[in-house]
């Protein structure tokens, strides 16, 4: 395929994967920052992490820093991290909390509102406004609890991304959840698709996880939305040779809260491009991928619950971890394989089966935002300039 074919309708590629070299091409990563990361949508916490006058919280990707902090009147805003006097980072880590924002640099003041309040010989800077010079606000929208920001307006607010699941994410009241643990970040020397594609695909759960399949049976599920891939699997009655599996099934209690269907099922959503919340009984996970260059990412997680004292629950979420850290490192072997495999020149395009729905619907959404996207074959170096 040349790049006189881009004209060619999107149905003919439908059956086809996104070509091997947009995983690792820098001039498509940059594209990708750009028109992709930063009109998305992505999680920072939720709102259980700051719920206090002055706590903040942060997230650092594609090469800017936002911070969520709860201001005077209780209301939580989002700002990029940069102090407007000569762009130092504010703040350092990923939470604390603070009565004003203080740039280690110069000491210029920021308010938890964002505005600039205190700035040492302000009358030495007379091109200074201070009510112009506030921090940068960016979109933030709390969706259940969880505070989502994006860098760039335009698209849809994740409750419409997730409209048409509200009705089985509500009984999992997420509103009330609160943090176990700490968030984990995962380095991964694969490019931030190959991590997406995996997380969606169900075709390779019988054949790579053979305790997922253990637990599952053939339940597992997956459909696409425009912006949200489900995933699902129940638990089975069948004991499980394996004794973490066997114990997650043997002591998982009933979950009052949770209808019939929902006390054995493990569910997934992946939002638009790389957000993930895994969803058990016992507890809410979420997961996002983003990328650190053209073959690398880093994921982010960490684990929500409600309170639940009870010996089984703690058990069961224990035993959760334990098996989901084995499916985890199955899953990096196997990503690890892909972005080996992509590097040689004898692959191109795969084609794709009927029953991969999500990764047609990925590779649909990256082509229509990218067209060069459709080349099978990598352009000239500066394609991306013309």
């Amino acid at each position: 395929m040349s790049e006189s074919d881009l004209h060619i309708e999107r149905d003919n590629l439908e059956g086809w994967s996104l070509p091997a070299w947009t995983y690792d091409d820098p001039e498509f990563a940059a594209l990708e920052v750009e028109r992709i990361f930063r009109p998305s949508w992505q999680v920072v916490c939720h709102v259980s992490d700051v719920p206090n006058i002055g706590d903040w919280h942060s997230l650092d990707y594609i090469g800017e820093s936002v911070i969520v902090v709860r201001g005077a009147d209780h209301v939580l805003r989002a700002f990029t991290n940069v102090c407007r006097h000569r762009g130092s980072r504010l703040v350092d880590g990923s939470g604390g909390c603070a009565k004003k924002l203080v740039c280690p640099y110069h000491a210029w003041t920021y308010d938890l509102d964002g505005r600039l309040t205190g700035v040492p010989d302000s009358a030495s800077y007379p091109t200074l406004d201070k009510d112009k010079a506030g921090l940068v606000a960016v979109d933030m929208e709390i969706w259940r609890g969880f505070v989502f920001v994006r860098l760039e307006s335009g698209g849809p607010s994740v409750a419409d991304m997730m409209a048409p699941y509200e009705d089985q994410v509500a009984p999992y009241r997420f509103e009330e959840l609160s943090a176990l643990g700490r968030v984990t970040m995962r380095p991964r020397a694969v490019n931030w698709k190959n991590v997406g594609d995996n997380y969606s695909d169900g075709l390779h759960i019988p054949v790579a996880h053979p305790g997922l399949t253990r637990l599952f049976g053939k339940s597992y599920g997956i459909e696409a939305e425009p912006h949200v891939d489900r995933m699902w699997g129940d638990l089975v009655d069948r004991p499980s040779a394996n004794w973490s599996e066997r114990g997650y099934q043997n002591l998982l209690p009933p979950v009052p809260h949770l209808p019939a269907a929902n006390q054995k099922r493990w569910l997934y959503f992946k939002l638009w491009p790389s957000v993930a919340f895994d969803i058990y009984p016992d507890q809410v996970d979420f997961m996002q991928w983003l990328p650190t260059g053209p073959t690398s990412c880093v994921i982010r997680e960490i684990s929500y619950v409600l309170p639940d004292d009870r010996r089984e629950m703690r058990a069961a979420r224990y035993l959760n971890w334990r098996i989901n850290r084995q499916v985890n490192a199955e899953d990096t072997v196997l990503i690890t394989r892909v972005q080996q495999g992509m590097a040689s020149q004898s692959f191109s395009m795969g084609p794709l089966s009927d029953k991969e729905v999500c990764l047609k619907s990925f590779c649909r959404q990256i082509r229509n935002i990218i067209p060069e996207a459709r080349l099978e074959q990598r352009p000239a170096q500066g394609w991306s300039k013309k």
